[in-house]
């Protein structure tokens, strides 16, 4: 794995959000980085527009990531890409990989609405489909991982799924087989048990 120094610019909401899937993979990865994070207050709008300015966010949004020399928007499929790992091996593979994380993508639109005002929809149909769905692409190849015994970048953002829906209280009481299998397997990899156990100290 490359070892290379990056800068992650989000903001300071613990374990939320889409700084903390990059997070994980820069852990697991064993790329050293320096965690920046903002303030979501009142002062957030002014924190943005400087982002802007100094030139770390085209948008003023976050995440950012300050790596080998330029500022990225960080996609995990990027990054999987540039470290040649992560990823799937064939055009298929790489297919699955990518449809699981568009999911997430899709699953994280609804998530983010639930912050505010939590709806049983959410809870009662668009949680269980989810799961119900990445399930189905994680029994494909009889696990723990999305590709079987290869992690890939789409496992982070299930991860990360999982445990924001654990945070809001949306986790179904009984997740399918396979994500319960693929969970344990994801929080037993050391370099990521080593940040649960740190995190769960702060």
């Amino acid at each position: 794995m490359a070892n290379a120094t990056a800068t992650l610019h989000y903001l300071d909401i613990g374990s939320l959000g889409r700084g903390e899937v990059v997070r994980l993979f820069l852990k697991d990865a064993g790329i050293d980085f320096k965690d920046v994070r903002y303030k979501y207050d009142d002062t957030w709008p002014a924190t943005s527009k400087k982002l802007q300015q100094d030139g770390i966010s085209l948008t003023g949004k976050v995440p950012a990531l300050e790596y080998k020399g330029a500022i990225h928007v960080p996609t995990l499929r990027f990054l999987a890409r540039d470290l040649g790992s992560y990823d799937g091996e064939t055009s298929l593979e790489k297919y699955e990989v990518d449809h699981v994380a568009d999911l997430y993508i899709d699953w994280r639109a609804e998530w983010v609405a639930q912050l505010s005002a939590k709806t049983d929809k959410y809870k009662n149909e668009t949680v269980p489909e989810f799961y119900r769905l990445v399930a189905a692409h994680y029994a494909k190849n009889n696990g723990p991982y999305l590709l079987g015994s290869r992690i890939t970048y789409a496992d982070f953002a299930v991860f990360q799924a999982i445990d924001n829906d654990a945070k809001i209280g949306t986790l179904p009481a009984e997740l399918p087989e396979a994500i319960v299998k693929f969970k344990a397997a994801f929080e037993a990899r050391p370099r990521i048990a080593a940040y649960l156990k740190e995190r769960e100290q702060k």
